[in-house]
């Protein structure tokens, strides 16, 4: 295809951030909408963490699936299509009137969910230059923060003013008009077509190799303890505060709101800190200053309101302060011929391991005769182990040119074909 221009290349990039801005705020929209969702289906948080789990779970194995099909069809045409069903998974969720339906809906959603991630960073390769490549990611990644900041509070207030289902119409509204926008503004992308793509028994033992490799296992493994960790408290942040002091549902747009305005100006700075004095020791730095907030949240004391805003800014800081060493280390893993490959996979451990945490999590919860939720405390505590054993663990993640095994000098690159650039 011929270059964009670059007022197209921008107004793309920035449809691209609002189509992943729908996806994030799909997932994380569920959390706080909590409280309402137990009432509403007179659910266990264990039944309301199944329903977060299968999102992540749906979405993980999709992302990883997509690597053996999505160099097959046209990326705009895919993005239309998986889109759309989105769209539609959405809609279900928010006519679901039981919690079974509800479920399958959720599953669904996470199915589409994760492949669109896929579709999404395969256009911005094909689009744009190596050279300005970091940045246009910058621009797509800037959706977690928004979806944070605006996202989750509006489906927050929407959800507390008429019913859980209000946030989802919102969705469906919302990726009805960026569909529109898509059809119009995404290029058709089909140049890969013609380099031919390789057939799937070759595909799925490369993928197979690929992820058995010993370094690679040792990443995954921390991406997968870490997400773990993290999800047995968030999923349960809100109905903690509902049931247990007295929060407003209308006031939990508050706390997400400081939690995400704190990490958008946080994360690049950790980040450059990462940079300067190494991946491993900030990462290390950021697993011990976020054990007490951890600690804190899981047996919070009872509080004015005006002074758990604040700490729950200060509790996503340390929590996403070690997500973002992390996440520089795994780009040195791979060689760079796996990178896109191991990447993909290792997104889809993050979905897994999501999804694994908040079920676990909701498992060792229960709710008292008066209402309230028990056991949040042992949440805590094992989310504090998991971090201790990814504190010692990370020792064993080595980057590629630190470590190169006989097996590792194998060529196990998944072979999917590539666009230039």
């Amino acid at each position: 295809m011929n270059p964009l221009t670059p007022t197209r290349e921008r107004r793309l990039l920035w449809l691209l951030a609002l189509t992943q801005f729908t996806i994030i705020m799909d997932f994380m929209v569920m959390m706080p909408l909590g409280p309402q969702i137990m009432h509403a289906f007179t659910i266990t948080p264990a039944a309301f963490a199944t329903a977060v789990s299968a999102y992540s779970w749906c979405s993980g194995l999709s992302g990883l699936l997509a690597a053996t099909y999505i160099d097959r069809f046209d990326r705009r045409r895919l993005l239309l299509y998986v889109y759309a069903l989105f769209a539609l998974s959405n809609l279900a969720c928010a006519l679901a009137g039981s919690f079974t339906l509800l479920l399958v809906a959720r599953a669904f959603a996470g199915l589409t969910g994760g492949v669109l991630g896929s579709v999404i960073m395969a256009i911005v390769t094909d689009v744009i230059p190596p050279a300005r490549r970091g940045a246009a990611t910058g621009t797509i990644m800037t959706a977690f923060s928004l979806a944070a900041i605006a996202g989750v509070p509006a489906g927050v207030m929407l959800g507390a003013h008429f019913t859980w289902a209000a946030p989802f119409v919102l969705l469906v509204a919302l990726s009805v008009a960026i569909w529109l926008a898509c059809s119009r503004i995404v290029p058709s992308l089909s140049e890969h077509l013609a380099r031919g793509t390789p057939p799937l028994n070759e595909v799925l033992p490369a993928l197979g190799r690929l992820l058995v490799l010993p370094r690679h296992l040792n990443a995954f493994a921390l991406t997968f303890m870490m997400m773990v960790s993290q999800m047995m408290v968030i999923p349960f942040i809100s109905p903690m505060l509902v049931a247990n002091h007295g929060v407003e549902p209308a006031h939990l747009s508050w706390i997400y709101m400081a939690g995400g305005a704190a990490t958008f100006f946080t994360s690049r700075a950790i980040g450059r800190l990462a940079d300067r004095y190494g991946r491993r020791v900030m990462f290390r730095v950021f697993a011990v200053l976020s054990v007490l907030p951890v600690l804190f949240v899981t047996h919070l004391p009872a509080l004015p309101f005006f002074i758990v805003v604040p700490f729950f800014a200060v509790f996503m800081v340390a929590v996403s302060g070690r997500m973002v060493p992390m996440q520089a280390l795994m780009t040195t893993v791979p060689a760079p011929s796996q990178r896109g490959a191991f990447l993909s996979a290792n997104s889809a451990v993050m979905a897994l391991g999501t999804g694994c945490g908040a079920w676990l999590g909701g498992l060792m919860l229960s709710i008292t005769p008066a209402g309230h939720i028990d056991g949040y405390g042992t949440n805590g505590w094992a989310a504090v182990a998991l971090v201790l054993l990814a504190f010692a663990w990370i020792s064993r993640v080595k980057a590629a040119d630190e470590e190169v095994s006989p097996a590792d000098r194998k060529d196990v690159g998944v072979p999917v074909s590539r666009s230039p650039g």
